[in-house]
C-alpha cells in the first residue's frame, strides 16, 4: 500500500454474525475522514484495487479502515447472505465511530467503499450507517450474462456523492452516470488491475472534492 500510515493494527469486532476483523491504518497528520474498505465476494482485503484506494486516501490525509467480514474470519469462501453482510457492516461501523472517530475527532466523516460485493454493502448501508460519501470499486450491476437481473435499485440507494470506478470490459456490466454519481471508467475487466494508475487517479480527484 503506499501512503504514510502512522498507525496500523488488526482487531476483531463482535457481530450479530460473528467477529469480522478490522484493519486500521491511520494517515500522517490531521486527519480529515475516515474510509471504510469491505472486500468482494470471494476476496480479501488486499485486493490490488481496494490497497490502490486505500493508499491514496492515506495520502489524502484519509484514515483507513479494511473491513473482512464474519464468513471470512470464520474461513467460509462463500458469501453470507446481503441481509447479513449489512447487519454486520453496520455493526463495524458503529464500532469504528465509537473508537476510532471519536478518540480522534468525533466530527470526521465517514466514506463507505468497498470492491463488488463490497461496494454493493456500501451502498445499501450508507444512509443508515450515515456516510458522508461511497467509493464503488467494481460495482456488479449484473451476473455476467444476465443484464435482466441489475442491481441498479442498489447503486442508487445513497444520497450521498458516489464514485463507481469500473473496468470498460468488466462482464458484470458498466453503470452509467447519474445526479450524485460519478463513473470512471477504466480499460480491464473486473479485477480493475489492469489500469492502477488510472484508478488513483480517479479515487485522488474524487476525495480531493468531497474531503476539504
Amino acid at each position: 500500500m503506499t501512503g504514510a500510515a502512522a498507525h496500523v493494527g488488526a482487531e476483531l469486532v463482535d457481530t450479530p454474525h460473528g467477529p469480522a476483523r478490522i484493519t486500521r491504518r491511520d494517515a500522517d497528520g490531521d486527519a480529515r475522514a475516515v474510509l471504510l474498505l469491505g472486500h468482494g465476494a470471494g476476496g480479501g482485503v488486499q485486493a490490488p484495487d481496494l490497497l490502490g484506494a486505500a493508499g491514496v486516501a492515506l495520502a489524502a490525509g484519509v484514515h483507513v479502515v479494511l473491513v473482512e467480514q464474519p464468513y471470512r474470519v470464520a474461513g467460509r469462501r462463500a458469501p453470507a447472505p446481503a441481509t447479513q453482510l449489512d447487519v454486520a457492516w453496520l455493526a463495524v461501523v458503529e464500532h469504528v465511530r465509537e473508537h476510532v472517530v471519536d478518540s480522534v475527532d468525533g466530527d470526521l466523516p465517514l466514506l463507505f467503499g468497498g470492491r463488488s460485493s463490497g461496494a454493493r454493502v456500501a451502498c445499501r448501508t450508507a444512509t443508515a450507517g450515515g456516510a458522508a460519501g461511497v467509493l464503488c470499486l467494481a460495482f456488479p450491476v449484473h451476473p455476467p450474462g444476465r443484464p435482466e437481473k441489475d442491481r441498479l435499485g442498489e447503486l442508487a440507494q445513497p444520497t450521498v456523492p458516489v464514485l463507481v470506478v469500473q473496468g470498460s470490459n468488466d462482464p458484470f456490466g458498466v453503470p452509467e452516470s447519474a445526479p450524485g454519481r460519478e463513473v470512471a471508467l477504466l480499460r480491464g475487466d473486473h479485477s480493475l488491475k489492469s489500469d492502477m494508475p488510472g484508478l488513483r487517479a480517479a479515487v485522488q480527484t474524487w476525495l480531493g472534492r468531497l474531503v476539504q
